[in-house]
């Protein structure tokens, strides 16, 4: 499937650049087991559903993406 290249509007208040992803080298867990795709982008962290890529990505800075791992890794997030 063709990546988007519909340009996205930057929120107000948006930090951070924005990152062409076209040539982005999308990675999966090591499992292939996830719905989540990640690439690392001109020092950003780029975040994408695998089963709709043409949606729009979240893009993390180094220090958030960090704290999102280890949120994740502790159990932050556990739904259940």
């Amino acid at each position: 499937m063709a990546e988007s290249t519909v340009q996205q509007h930057p929120l107000a208040g948006w930090d951070k650049p924005e990152l062409d992803l076209s040539n982005a080298e999308w990675q999966s867990s090591s499992r292939g087991l996830g719905d989540v795709q990640i690439a690392f982008v001109e020092g950003f962290i780029a975040m994408r559903n695998s089963e709709r890529p043409e949606s729009p990505s979240l893009i993390f800075t180094p220090a958030e993406w960090g704290a999102f791992v280890s949120g994740a890794r502790e159990g932050e997030f556990d739904l259940t």
